[in-house]
């Protein structure tokens, strides 16, 4: 049994829908290291949430209207073995991201707030192979970040109206990690950690359009904030339990408490704002079981069960879903040796959530029976 069959069918269970632990995306998967012999993928994913709430009786019980935006996922990974025992891999991801936006004329209490954030990350990885069992790698990551969140509505009182405007940094970090394969039995099982990444972000500051932190006027200086992205254990596993078919697994935990986003204005004039942070992300678990079957040399399947954890019952507004469950399916098609086409749909059950504000954290919003579809596809060569 070839390992590696579904690959390219498994894209929609690593394309992360919203309500993914914290602001993950791509989840990080780098299976393409494990490829054999020459392997180039291009993957895309369309994400579209549907997701709104209704205010508490204190604010009028209005609904909020659609808040989550459609968004485009674009993967590339490139894998070449150096000799029998070292290989490399490039991978080309977003990482992290949001794109959550209340309509003005929606909710009272969060009408206008909004929270963009995107990612790129670049990362090269190299793999040694001690024998046919046993194997490390390890390597660089490289990524930019970028973001803009305004906040804005009755919830937050004087604080309405308030906008962070964070322009793009890059910062690097690293991933090391070591995997145990029985290629007789297509097992694997490979433990990869991912370390958190600094950025230190220049920042304007304003409210109601008015800027607050500029440094010198005269020069237009600008503060900077230090955000760091999580840490991360990623556990992916798989193994043959019968003729041609493929069980397969993903557990990853995101360390996303150390995500502090303190502007130097919204710091130093509202202290008591839960944790002097725009975030307020709990760690978090996601895990993905399915199976695999070829059904002829040209055509494989997939189908896979997710759940995140929930956590706290409340939430931030900038992300007002809390654990979620999914299925996903997925097809590959062999066109011939070299060339493999694959696509996938997910349905994602977003968990229920009431965003707060305030100190103490105080229920603004209930958001209930929400939910994500994701369809994607994904183009693979062997050379």
């Amino acid at each position: 049994m070839k390992a590696s069959y579904l690959g390219g069918a498994m894209l929609l269970i690593t394309t992360h829908s919203v309500g993914a632990v914290g602001l993950d995306r791509s989840g990080q998967n780098i299976d393409v290291l494990f490829e054999p012999g020459g392997y180039a993928e291009l993957s895309f994913g369309r994400i579209m949430p549907d997701v709104d709430g209704t205010d508490e009786a204190v604010f009028g019980g209005r609904d909020s209207g659609g808040i989550a935006g459609d968004y485009n996922q674009i993967g590339l990974g490139l894998k070449m073995d150096i000799d029998e025992r070292l290989s490399f891999a490039v991978i080309l991801d977003e990482p992290y991201g949001s794109d959550v936006n209340y309509p003005d004329t929606g909710s009272v209490a969060l009408g206008g707030t909004r929270a963009i954030v995107d990612s790129r990350a670049f990362t090269a990885l190299a793999r040694y192979r001690f024998n046919d069992a046993m194997s490390v790698h390890g390597g660089l990551r490289y990524q930019t970040l970028e973001a803009d969140v305004t906040l804005q509505g009755a919830a937050y009182g004087p604080l309405s109206g308030y906008n962070a405007r964070f322009g793009s940094d890059d910062g690097v970090g690293f991933v090391i990690g070591g995997a145990y394969e029985r290629p007789d039995i297509a097992l694997r099982v490979a433990l990869t950690y991912s370390s958190a990444i600094e950025h230190d972000l220049p920042t304007t500051e304003s409210i109601g359009g008015i800027p607050v932190n500029l440094i010198d006027p005269r020069l237009s200086a600008v503060s900077r904030t230090t955000v760091e992205t999580p840490a991360s254990i990623n556990l992916d596993f798989q193994t043959g339990i019968m003729a041609d078919t493929l069980l397969f697994g993903n557990i990853r935990y995101a360390m996303y408490e150390d995500t502090i986003v303190s502007p130097a204005f919204f710091d130093g004039a509202f202290p008591t704002t839960s944790r002097d942070s725009l975030t307020d992300i709990d760690n978090g678990t996601s895990f993905n079981l399915g199976i695999g079957r070829r059904f002829n040399e040209t055509l494989s399947g997939s189908i896979a069960m997710g759940y995140e954890e929930k956590g706290e019952d409340l939430v931030s507004p900038l992300a007002p879903t809390n654990g979620n469950y999914s299925v996903s399916v997925g097809v590959a098609y062999n066109i011939n040796e070299t060339m493999t086409v694959s696509g996938g749909a997910r349905y994602t059950w977003l968990g229920d959530a009431q965003p707060e504000t305030g100190t103490p954290d105080t229920a603004r919003a209930s958001f209930t029976d929400n939910n994500a579809v994701a369809v994607g596809m994904s183009i693979a060569y062997r050379f």
